[in-house]
C-alpha cells in the first residue's frame, strides 16, 4: 500500500502545509493546478521536491474556485468540464517537462472529486479528458466496496485505475467520505488515524462512522497536506506502511 498526500496548494504569499517536511515520507504526491490553489511557481517548486526525493507526480485538478479552495460543487456542460482539466492536466505536464521528470497518473480534488464519485456521468467525462491527454495516466479514485461500475467507465476509455483510502475521513455506511459540510467529516487526532490505518493494513477494512465494516481494496492511502498534524502522520504511515 502506498502513501499519498495532496501538495503544492500554496497561493502566492499565503502558504498552505508543510510540502517540505511531507514530500520524504510520501510515494506519491497529488499536486494542485492552479484553479482550487497553487500557482506557476509553486508548481515547478512542487514538482522539483518531488524529483529530489523520487516520489510519483500526480495531478491534483479541481474546479476553478480559488476562494472556495475547491470544495463547492459546481455545475459545467461535458465539453466545458473537460476543457477545465486539459487546462490543468497541460500545465502540470508542461512544468514537468521542463524539469526531465513526469506525471504519471490524475486525482480530482474536492468537489470535484466527490461529484465524480457521486455521478457516474461526471466520472465519465473525467476518464474521457485523461483518455485525450494520455491513456497511460492512471486515474486515481476512492475505493469503494463494490468498485465494478467505475471499473467498466475506465476500461471503455482505456484508463487504470488507482483505489485510494484516506487515512484522515470519517466514512458514511455506503463508504462514501462524510461531507466536509459535517462538523465529524476530519479525523484530527492522530492516533485514531493510525489506529484505523493498522486495522485496514491487517484486515482489509476500514470501520464506518456508525461501526458498520467496509471491505475495501486499497492500492494506496491519502493524508491531507493541509492538516497541521501531517507531516508526524506521514512519518507514522511511513513506518505502519513499510
Amino acid at each position: 500500500m502506498k502513501l499519498n498526500c495532496d501538495l503544492g496548494e500554496s497561493y502566492g504569499l499565503w502558504q498552505k502545509g508543510n510540502d517540505g517536511a511531507i514530500m520524504p515520507y510520501i510515494d506519491q504526491a497529488n499536486i494542485a493546478c492552479g484553479f482550487h490553489a497553487s500557482d506557476p511557481l509553486t508548481m515547478l517548486k512542487t514538482v522539483r521536491l518531488a524529483a529530489e526525493h523520487r516520489v510519483t507526480i500526480g495531478a491534483h485538478p479541481g474546479y476553478p474556485d480559488l476562494l472556495g479552495f475547491g470544495r463547492r460543487s459546481m455545475l459545467y456542460p461535458a465539453d466545458e468540464l473537460m476543457a477545465i482539466i486539459h487546462y490543468q492536466l497541460g500545465a502540470l505536464q508542461a512544468i514537468c517537462h521542463s524539469e526531465n521528470t513526469r506525471m504519471s497518473y490524475v486525482k480530482p480534488h474536492g468537489a470535484l472529486y466527490n461529484d465524480m464519485m457521486n455521478n457516474l456521468a461526471i466520472f465519465t467525462c473525467v476518464c474521457q479528458a485523461i483518455a485525450k491527454i494520455d491513456c497511460n495516466l492512471v486515474l486515481m479514485i476512492q475505493a469503494l466496496p463494490d468498485p465494478a461500475p467505475y471499473r467498466q467507465v475506465a476500461g471503455e476509455y482505456g484508463i487504470s485505475l488507482w483505489f485510494e483510502a484516506f487515512a484522515d475521513r470519517h466514512y458514511l455506511d455506503s463508504g462514501l467520505l462524510v461531507p466536509r459540510s459535517q462538523a465529524n467529516a476530519v479525523i484530527h487526532e492522530n492516533e485514531q488515524v493510525i489506529a484505523r490505518c493498522r486495522h485496514l493494513k491487517q484486515h482489509g477494512q476500514l470501520l464506518s462512522i456508525n461501526e458498520k465494516p467496509l471491505a475495501l481494496q486499497v492500492d494506496t492511502l491519502c493524508v491531507h497536506g493541509d492538516n497541521p498534524a501531517a507531516p508526524e502522520l506521514v512519518r507514522e504511515l511511513s513506518r505502519l506502511l513499510a
